[in-house]
């Protein structure tokens, strides 16, 4: 197994998100930082890495050198290939950058650990022992297959048995949980002996049914937008912040979700502008601008041949394009406060159902559709407790930043909160911890006395306290890997964990 080139911009943004859980625009934010220069005491401030905007893996010879001797005097000449590794580039790279690596070996991640910050040490060890890994020698398996006789049956297990780990000393590229499963076919296998005896501790029958795409990642999707040739090293940050930012996409459990308004919007572009949302144009203008920049092409016939075309379009659009956000669909539901039939208008968080008296009457419900495009209204779910301010019931509502309790008398009472844990706050012991939902729309818990107490965590709280260090609570954890979930503590220092059930 050969090692991975040193990084290029995509491939940063891919590791960082798989490794570290960081955005694509937090990673370029914390790689500008290590590029701009850190102060690392006497010497002032160094420029840490080379330059993060790149599409070519090339490595300049001097730094080769450095890297091969620091190989050499750090893990062995055994871990040395006889000559330098070479990259090359894709198609169409630009190279006007050499890779995203260390601007000197004299910096290992440990020597300026003091002067980062906790992100800025994270992101520089990737890129670290990326680069360094990079220049060694590949690691070895032999594909195995172990026959186990059990009774009258003949038990198989096909895999690896790892005999040098080469590059694998330093460095393991990440893999995207799709490519992770496909590797579950040629698992890592233990160095068994022929003859030797084997404990069966259970069986474990399973049946595998062709699953669809998983949704995008950042990584993914940077991947995609990389292999499809859409957009460039300095773009990529931005157009996974833009997606998000117009309400576009959600990001759930750090996979992104289309939101009504982002299916929506697709789909009136694409009604107008066939070509221009087509996957192959992004790819086809980048082509023709490298061909503008190299003088390959006139920049005038370039824009020629693309704006009238367009410019028609555009008119077109113009007039066609229904207007959805004035426009009502009716239906034969009747409104529960004056009887008059509802209809369906659109706002910010997609489709709902509203009174066709608006304004004398304000009333609006949640709904779905059915399989058969059917609309099933959605009552508001009831939660037993109760307004502070009138005594109504309260019930649970959806609104920009997710879910949270509302008065079921609005407009006449407008009172609303968060919606509590029951657990109190372990920080200030007076508060009480309820959800939230983040910006992004990812729903956190915190203290309800914000901002005198600033306690919060992304895990579901639940009461405690901890059987070793005695916190006064616990949170729920969820493995997206294998789908279990456990009960841990939260204090830092304490590793306590056990199964839910």
């Amino acid at each position: 197994r050969k090692p991975a080139p040193p990084f290029i911009t995509s491939k940063l943004q891919q590791e960082a998100a798989r490794k570290l859980g960081f955005t694509a625009k937090r990673t370029m934010a914390v790689a500008q930082s290590l590029y701009e220069g850190v102060d690392v005491g006497e010497e002032g401030a160094v420029g840490l890495i080379t330059y993060m905007r790149t599409d070519s893996p090339r490595v300049a010879d001097s730094a080769l050198a450095a890297v091969r001797d620091f190989i050499r005097d750090r893990y062995g000449a055994d871990s040395l290939p006889p000559s330098p590794v070479r990259y090359e580039g894709k198609r169409g790279a630009q190279d006007a950058h050499e890779a995203i690596r260390p601007t000197s070996l004299a910096y290992p991640p440990e020597s300026v650990e003091a002067f980062l910050d906790r992100d800025q040490q994270k992101l520089y060890d990737l890129i670290w022992k990326r680069f360094v890994a990079s220049q060694m020698n590949p690691a070895v398996y032999d594909q195995t297959s172990f026959d186990v006789e059990a009774g009258r049956f003949l038990l198989r297990a096909t895999g690896q048995v790892l005999r040098l780990p080469g590059f694998m000393a330093v460095y393991l590229e990440g893999e995207d949980e799709e490519k992770e499963k496909d590797e579950e076919e040629n698992p890592i296998l233990p160095d068994l002996k022929e003859g030797e005896g084997l404990k069966l501790i259970g069986l474990e029958p399973h049946q595998h049914f062709t699953q669809p795409p998983p949704r995008f990642t950042e990584a993914s999707l940077v991947k995609e937008l990389e292999e499809k040739g859409i957009g460039r090293p300095s773009t990529y940050a931005s157009i996974m912040s833009v997606i998000q930012d117009k309400g576009y996409v959600q990001k759930i459990e750090k996979r992104f979700h289309p939101t009504d308004l982002g299916k929506l919007v697709n789909e009136l572009l694409v009604a107008s502008f066939p070509e221009i949302l087509d996957i192959g144009f992004t790819a086809q203008m980048e082509g023709e601008l490298d061909d503008v920049e190299e003088g390959r092409r006139a920049w005038k016939d370039a824009l020629k041949d693309f704006y009238a075309p367009f410019e028609k379009a555009l008119s077109e659009a113009d007039e066609r394009m229904r207007h959805v956000k004035g426009q009502q669909v009716s239906t034969d539901i009747s409104c529960e406060k004056c009887g008059n039939p509802m209809v369906i208008k659109w706002g910010k968080h997609g489709e709902f159902l509203a009174c066709s008296s608006y304004p004398k009457c304000r009333t609006t419900k949640e709904f779905k559709r059915g399989e058969a495009g059917e609309i099933k209204v959605q009552e508001a779910e009831v939660t037993g407790e109760v307004c502070e301010k009138c005594g109504a019931p309260m019930l649970v509502r959806r609104g920009k930043f997710g879910q949270f309790l509302a008065c079921s008398k609005y407009p006449a009472c407008k009172n609303t909160r968060s919606i509590g844990t029951g657990v109190s706050c372990p920080q200030c012991k007076e508060g009480k911890l309820v959800q939230k939902s983040s910006r992004r729309g990812k729903v956190f818990y915190a203290c309800d006395r914000y901002p005198e107490c600033k306690y919060a965590l992304w895990d579901k709280p639940i009461p405690g306290p901890c059987p070793e260090c005695n916190w006064p609570i616990l949170v729920e954890k969820y493995s997206r890997k294998s789908g279990e979930v456990s009960v841990a503590c939260p204090n830092k220092g304490c590793g306590y964990k056990k199964s839910a059930e």
